[in-house]
């Protein structure tokens, strides 16, 4: 990656969780080529020989979270950038009654929880020195969920989108910027094995289980799922200082999936 304003986050601190595989992993590339400082967070390492300082965490948990925030603050002394991407969807198809409350408490607290405890930790010395962006990774699914299979996921990520907004209006006046990144269908991994679990409980094939998914999200007019790399561009601009009166909106990446304005 060229020029990238490429020290445009020279001396800057970043915390991107899940940051080991998929978007994560496409957001740490990009604020890395940009000069910042990264740490990933994520239950399993990296792949590959990464030398970025990697913290081993279950965010999903409040043991999780903290150790993060304990481990940055004490071996860094500051964090200036937190993106929390980590997110996701393993409750079963088959609708609301397929969903137990172990479901839903495990889903909201892995998508919506973690990132309420992290900038409650990272918070005070970002706005102990007026500086700091914080960046929340949520999805379209926040107003076009998809009962059959994610309804846990959709919901969180909405009040994932509620809570930004509100937090982005006590910070913004005190240096502190928020703003929300909702991603269409990305091409991970992660999506991969969606589309084979779908293939599998409902007994189609993948590619009918690609359709059923484009059919349920009303279809992609740009034709196509966006990848890794287009998402972290756009984050890599919000968290620069050339984005410095951006703050307390939602941006929509989504090859224009959602039909309304």
């Amino acid at each position: 990656m060229e020029n990238y304003f490429s020290n445009e986050l020279s001396g800057k601190i970043a915390l991107v969780t899940g940051g080991t595989k998929g978007l994560g992993k496409a957001i740490a590339d990009r604020l890395e080529a940009a000069g910042a400082k990264v740490i990933i967070t994520a239950r399993n390492k990296p792949e590959g020989n990464e030398n970025r300082h990697f913290i081993s965490a279950d965010l999903s948990t409040a043991s999780g979270t903290e150790k993060v925030i304990k481990e940055v603050l004490s071996t860094f002394g500051q964090l200036d950038i937190l993106i929390n991407s980590m997110g996701g969807s393993d409750t079963p198809a088959g609708g609301f009654a397929a969903l137990a409350d172990e479901d839903w408490e495990k889903i909201i607290q892995t998508n919506l929880i973690a990132s309420v405890r992290l900038d409650r930790g990272f918070l005070p010395q970002m706005l102990a020195r007026k500086n700091g962006v914080i960046i929340h990774v949520a999805s379209i699914q926040g107003r076009l969920p998809l009962h059959e299979s994610t309804l846990p996921y959709a919901a969180a990520k909405a009040g994932l989108i509620n809570y930004s907004k509100g937090l982005s209006k006590e910070v913004s006046p005190k240096g502190v910027r928020v703003l929300t990144v909702s991603p269409g269908w990305i091409n991970t991994a992660a999506v991969k094995a969606f589309l084979e679990e779908i293939s599998a409980t409902s007994k189609i094939t993948v590619e009918e289980a690609k359709k059923s998914v484009m059919d349920a999200l009303g279809g992609i007019p740009f034709g196509r799922p966006a990848q890794p790399e287009e998402i972290a561009e756009f984050i890599g601009f919000l968290v620069s200082p050339r984005a410095s009166y951006l703050t307390g909106t939602e941006y929509v990446v989504d090859g224009g999936t959602i039909p309304t304005i």
